[in-house]
C-alpha cells in the first residue's frame, strides 16, 4: 500500500501590520465613492505612455531653480511597483506612519528608476486639475484625478488612491527602510507574482513644501549636493 502523500508545510504567517497613524492624521483617507472608483477603473485600461523623461525641460513656473532648503518639512517618500506597471508614490509622515498620499501614474516604474538610475537624471513630474468652486473645495492632496507631465510634456494622468492591504504590507516591509533602492520578496507581497515581475521600489527623503492651498511640491533629498538624480513632484490646481 502507498504511503500517504504529506501535506506541504504551511508557509511562515506574515507579520501583522504595525504601521502608525500620522501625527497630523488620525487614520486612513474617507473612502472612495463610486463614481471614483469607476474613474480609476477607466484609468488602468488607457495605455501606459512612455515620455522621454531623460531630458528636462524648463517648467519656470512651477520651480524655482534652486536646489534643496525649501524650507519645507521633512517627509519619506516611496516609489514602487512592477517595472513594466504603473508607477506608484507614497509619501508618509515617517517610514513607520501610515501613508497620507499614495498616487498612480501612467508612467511605467521601470523608465522612472531607469531615468532616476541614470546618475545625473532630472525628472520632474507636474500633476495639474482644475480648481474648484468654492462651495467644492477640498485639499489638495485630496484630489481624485489628475493631468501628468513629466519633463514638461504631457504624459496621462495620475489618480490619489486609498492605499490597499498590498500597499500596507510593502510600507510595513519597508518600515526600517528611510532610504535605498531594491526589490521586494515576491513571498513579503500577495499579489507580487501576479504578473511576473518583480516589485522594485526606491525610498528616500523628501521635502515637503506648501505654497499656497492650491500648490504642493515634493523634493528628493539627494545625500550627494552635487552629483546624483533629481526628482520634483509639483502639484497645482489651476
Amino acid at each position: 500500500m502507498a504511503e500517504p502523500r504529506k501535506s506541504p508545510a504551511p508557509s511562515p504567517p506574515r507579520p501583522a501590520i504595525s504601521l502608525q497613524p500620522s501625527p497630523k492624521r488620525s487614520g486612513l483617507s474617507k473612502p472612495t465613492n463610486k463614481l471614483l472608483r469607476q474613474v480609476r477603473s477607466v484609468f488602468r485600461t488607457l495605455p501606459i505612455l512612455s515620455p522621454a523623461c531623460r531630458f528636462p525641460l524648463s517648467m519656470n513656473r512651477l520651480h524655482d531653480g534652486h536646489g534643496h532648503g525649501h524650507g519645507g518639512a521633512r517627509i519619506t517618500g516611496t516609489i514602487f511597483g512592477y517595472r513594466k506597471s504603473r508607477v506608484n508614490l507614497a509619501f508618509q509622515e515617517s517610514p513607520r506612519c501610515l501613508p497620507m498620499l499614495i498616487l498612480e501614474l501612467a508612467i511605467p516604474t521601470g523608465k522612472i528608476l531607469q531615468d532616476l538610475g541614470l546618475g545625473l537624471g532630472l525628472v520632474r513630474l507636474a500633476l495639474e486639475c482644475e480648481k474648484r468652486p468654492a462651495d467644492q473645495k477640498r485639499k489638495i492632496l485630496e484630489e481624485p484625478i489628475w493631468t501628468l507631465y513629466c519633463n514638461g510634456r504631457k504624459s496621462g494622468y495620475g489618480v490619489r488612491r486609498d492605499p490597499t492591504e498590498d500597499d500596507l504590507k510593502i510600507m510595513q516591509t519597508l518600515s526600517a527602510v528611510s532610504m535605498g533602492a531594491g526589490v521586494i520578496p515576491a513571498d513579503e507581497v500577495a499579489a507580487a507574482a501576479a504578473d511576473g515581475y518583480q516589485l522594485t521600489y526606491m525610498r528616500a527623503h523628501f521635502e515637503r513644501v506648501t505654497g499656497s492651498k492650491d500648490s504642493e511640491t515634493f523634493y528628493m533629498m539627494n545625500p550627494d549636493a552635487n552629483n546624483g538624480a533629481e526628482l520634483s513632484i509639483f502639484m497645482v490646481r489651476i
